[in-house]
């Protein structure tokens, strides 16, 4: 199996898990990241391939070169992108709903003037 069919299976089934909750959140937010993510994987894998620190078996890649990173490295900056807000938003909802309420943990004030002393 080459990295192409492995990153688009991947990627098909995180879009099928997340898109519940991608619905919910402000698509440009996501797509902005997304587009940064990618950049930035273009210049560091780039960079970090023409220094030598890590190469790719020919025969498991397409051979499509986007300036120096090979096409199936933009599929990790597109998961991450897609599945760290989800996380981020199902988690926070998981935490806000398990908090006690402020008001009732409370203790009550112990003078009628509405000071502790």
């Amino acid at each position: 199996m080459t990295n192409a069919v492995l990153n688009v299976a991947v990627l098909a089934v995180l879009c099928l898990v997340c898109a519940p909750v991608l619905r919910r959140l402000r698509g440009w937010a996501v797509v902005w990241t997304v587009a940064h993510l990618l950049m930035l994987t273009l210049i560091f894998d780039t960079l970090m391939i023409e220094v030598g620190l890590y190469t790719y078996e020919p025969s498991k890649i397409l051979g499509v070169w986007v300036w120096g990173a090979p096409l199936e490295d933009f599929a990790y900056p597109i998961a991450a992108g897609i599945a760290m807000p989800v996380l981020w938003t199902v988690l926070g909802r998981r935490r806000r709903d398990r908090a006690p309420d402020a008001h009732v943990s409370a203790p009550a004030p112990d003078r009628a003037d509405g000071t502790d002393g």
